[in-house]
C-alpha cells in the first residue's frame, strides 16, 4: 500500500518532501504529489509513514482511502 497526498488539504507547507526515505514525494502544480510506485510507507526505515507524522494539515492518507 502508499500513502497518498489529499490536494484539497495540502498546503504546500513542503515538511513531508524532506523527511521521505524513498525520495516519493515532490512538488506538483503547486501542492506536493506522492509518486505511489515509490511510497513503501517507510517500511524498513520507522514505525509508521513519515509524511504522516509530520504533516500538519493531516492531509496524507493510505492511497485505499
Amino acid at each position: 500500500m502508499a500513502m497518498t497526498i489529499s490536494t484539497d488539504m495540502c498546503t504546500a507547507c513542503g515538511d513531508c518532501e524532506p523527511v521521505c526515505p524513498t525520495n516519493a514525494i515532490s512538488p506538483r502544480k503547486g501542492l506536493y504529489a506522492i509518486n505511489a510506485e515509490a511510497c513503501n510507507e517507510c517500511e524498513g526505515e520507522a514505525d509508521m509513514p513519515q509524511c504522516l507524522s509530520i504533516c500538519t494539515a493531516d492531509a496524507i492518507i493510505p492511497l485505499d482511502a
